[in-house]
């Protein structure tokens, strides 16, 4: 059910996603969308995370010389010990 859209979008069943998930993964790192169909019924879509942006919040810059205010990593890590015992 390989059907392509346009340059930026696919549509594929669930099973052709299984059987090539290499493909769609690099079409998906090429910037294309693939929507995932089940039973001629959409199910989900695979977008690259920069596709779009606003979706995403930095919440902790763990990077190194990272430009976010951040938290420290034990200090996250001792807070979250506590909330879980």
């Amino acid at each position: 059910m390989n059907t392509k859209l346009n340059k930026k979008q696919k549509i594929v069943g669930l099973k052709e996603l299984r059987e090539n998930m290499e493909e769609y993964i690099q079409a998906v790192e090429s910037g294309q969308r693939v929507t995932v169909v089940r039973r001629s019924k959409p199910i989900f879509t695979l977008i690259s995370p920069d596709d779009d942006e606003s979706q995403w919040e930095t919440v902790i810059d763990f990077t190194e010389g990272g430009t976010q205010p951040g938290v420290d990593a034990r200090e996250l890590l001792e807070t979250m010990n506590k909330m879980h015992g």
